[in-house]
């Protein structure tokens, strides 16, 4: 689900940065989650994507209860390494909703003109599970679909061959998805001879 919010007095956020939504029970109990920022700077709202998780104390409640007018306590944005200048040439690999990072990195690049310095492969389990794939389609991403076939590819994993003609001189790998997926993503890269210092990952999975 997408999320947009009016953040009062707002600092423009840098694409790959994200906001951290508090919520607050009756009696004092208080849940948090991070979500990624997918709107670009210029965006006068801020553009959240919630993956709603049946055990989700946060996700279930924002897909769920919040209406249109209601107040959320948010902080952000945060971050400083995962995130992109908007002038250095970039391969972004995601993993399902990992790719929403990203898609602030592709509106901040199209409103700049300079969508020429972005790269995007992705891999999800189905195109339905895939969130903003119009804009990545659009955009020209490469998608790997492990369940089920997306035109003449057959279901499988995102390979290193897949990614050898979405290679430019000097651009910087970002990888972000789960753990496992960074990590087979982050070693298909290093396999190719990437240096794992122009590597930046960012890993998601449940709160603790």
């Amino acid at each position: 689900m997408q999320l947009r919010l009016d953040v009062h007095d707002r600092i423009d956020h840098m694409p790959g940065q994200h906001y951290v939504v508090r919520l607050t029970a009756e009696d004092g109990y208080t849940a948090q989650r991070s979500y990624s920022v997918a709107s670009a700077p210029g965006d006068p709202l801020v553009e959240l994507f919630v993956e709603r998780l049946d055990d989700g104390e946060v996700s279930t409640h924002l897909t769920d209860v919040v209406e249109p007018g209601d107040e959320l306590e948010v902080r952000g944005p945060i971050g400083g390494w995962f995130v992109w200048d908007g002038e250095t040439p970039a391969l972004l690999i995601a993993g399902g909703v990992g790719v929403v990072p990203f898609v602030a990195m592709l509106r901040h690049a199209r409103a700049i003109g300079r969508a020429d310095l972005l790269r995007i492969a992705v891999s999800s389990r189905t195109m339905a599970e895939l969130p903003y794939t119009g804009e990545l389609l659009d955009a020209g991403a490469l998608i790997v679909l492990t369940r089920e076939a997306h035109g003449i590819r057959p279901a499988g994993r995102l390979t290193a061959a897949e990614l050898v003609p979405l290679w430019e001189p000097g651009q910087i790998a970002y990888v972000c998805g789960s753990a496992s997926f960074a990590e087979a993503a982050s070693q298909l890269l290093v396999g190719l001879g990437w240096p794992p210092s122009g590597i930046r990952v960012e890993r998601f999975g449940p709160s603790g």
